[in-house]
């Protein structure tokens, strides 16, 4: 089975995996957050990969963070899906007519309050993606069993306004997963687990 159809069967099955909500669990669910979408770019290769980016040092949010390409949901979008594919255009050069869109997946509240729609698509391999110079440091692809892999993902703690929260990690060489990122993956894989 190509791997399109493997994700798109693992997002449209019925599951009963618990999944994280958000950064923090006292957030009001009925009250809505600010409205932002991301793309789960997997490249359609013999070991799949995800693309990522490392943000600039520079940016007022989440400097220096691994990310996936993405941003607020414009009037002009379209819905989620037309902001990942927008974000991701604008952020990497990754050309919204390379994505085969197959879904969205269980949307994921920040502690800064942006409800966040993962949206996951499927291109081809080794595309010349461009960081955009202002906010994108750096462009990578991580290997999609790595991040799946729930042994690879570590649960820390850290002080908060004064509580201590707890959030998952993923290290990868050199590279620090963690916070909304490594949710929305740790979800990801336990959607997929369960299906599987």
């Amino acid at each position: 089975m190509r791997l399109a159809d493997r994700l798109r069967t693992a997002l449209d099955s019925p599951h009963a995996a618990v999944l994280l909500p958000g950064d923090h669990f006292d957030f009001d669910p009925e009250i809505a957050g600010h409205a932002a979408a991301v793309l789960i770019a997997v490249t359609e290769r013999d070991e799949p990969g995800v693309i990522l980016t490392q943000r600039t040092e520079t940016l007022r949010r989440h400097p220096g963070q691994v990310a996936f390409p993405g941003g607020r949901i414009d009037p002009e979008d379209n819905g989620p899906i037309g902001a990942a594919l927008r974000e991701a255009e604008e952020e990497i050069a990754l050309p919204r007519n390379c994505v085969e869109v197959i879904g969205t997946a269980e949307r994921y509240r920040t502690i800064t309050g942006y409800d966040v729609v993962p949206v996951v698509g499927v291109v081809p391999p080794d595309l010349p993606l461009v960081p955009a110079e202002a906010e994108v440091a750096s462009v990578f692809e991580v290997p999609l069993a790595f991040v799946l892999d729930h042994a690879n993902h570590r649960v820390a703690r850290a002080n908060y306004q004064g509580q201590e929260r707890e959030y998952y990690e993923i290290l990868w060489d050199d590279r620090r997963i963690w916070g909304a990122t490594a949710a929305m993956i740790v979800n990801l894989s336990r959607r997929l687990r369960w299906t599987a």
